[in-house]
């Protein structure tokens, strides 16, 4: 696929996905949603790939969906009804994919985070942010509508439901300091440094036990969900399926002889 609204690349064992409308911020269109899926895709069945990184061109990370495109009216239908209809279709399956990737994904976030961005950014796993980006939900306040692409799922897990509905009521502008202090992300790093940081993150996640970070992502998430003994009895299946692995008994084996270990990601 020939890709016009990301940017794709591969070296190594990561994988660079960049948003690429710096014009309009980023803003998510039909093209750039059906994109990122098959980018993702991609990513999801190559071995060779351990680690993706994701961010954006220009002075934003990505600012929420393209208002300018209007939506597909289904006969006999509503506006919302087409909404809808591309959130099943099309938007949730991308942001589906990324969360669920078996790999790690890191949000290099280089700017302004508005909408639907935050849900994209939220659903990488190790955020990083430049001090200068900041996220915003202007969904509710600015135009009357949920948040959506996952915002309602991550966001109140993330920070707490009185700070969830407050940035949702509100609009206000949560710095990436702050974020990262409430826990909403990993870390905020200098503008200057926040590529070489990612970087550095990605290409050390690569090169570590791909399928046991699978098992942990998939632990993480199903913990949102589980009673303590559903939890118990998936740890117990997850590390049947790790020391199974050819990484697990290669880190015992380098633990014990005081060495660092070399992983293949099987």
């Amino acid at each position: 696929m020939t890709y016009e609204t990301i940017l794709f690349e591969q070296e190594g064992g990561v994988a660079r996905i960049t948003l690429n409308r710096p014009d309009v911020l980023n803003a998510l269109n039909f093209p750039m949603y059906r994109e990122i899926s098959d980018a993702f895709d991609r990513i999801a069945a190559d071995p060779s790939v351990r680690a993706v990184l994701l961010t954006g061109t220009g002075r934003a990370f990505c600012s929420g969906a393209d208002l300018s495109r209007s939506f597909t009216i289904p006969d006999g239908g509503t506006i919302g009804d087409g909404v809808a209809e591309a959130m099943h279709r099309l938007i949730n399956p991308m942001v589906a994919r990324i969360a669920a990737l078996k790999k790690p994904v890191i949000g290099a976030i280089n700017g302004a985070t508005a909408g639907g961005g935050v849900g994209v950014a939220l659903a990488c796993d190790i955020v990083i942010a430049a001090k200068s980006a900041y996220f915003v939900q202007v969904f509710g306040p600015n135009l009357g509508i949920v948040p959506d692409i996952g915002c309602t799922w991550m966001v109140p897990r993330l920070v707490g439901r009185a700070r969830a509905l407050g940035l949702a009521l509100t609009g206000e502008r949560l710095t990436a300091e702050k974020a990262a202090d409430w826990g909403l992300i990993w870390c905020a790093v200098e503008d200057a440094e926040l590529m070489a940081t990612a970087e550095a993150m990605a290409q050390k996640l690569a090169t570590g036990p791909t399928t046991g970070f699978g098992l942990i992502k998939n632990a993480i998430t199903a913990s949102e969900h589980n009673g303590f003994e559903a939890q118990l009895a998936l740890e117990a299946e997850s590390q049947r399926r790790a020391f199974n692995t050819h990484d697990t008994p290669e880190g015992i084996a380098a633990f014990l002889q005081k060495r660092k270990p070399v992983f293949t990601g099987a």
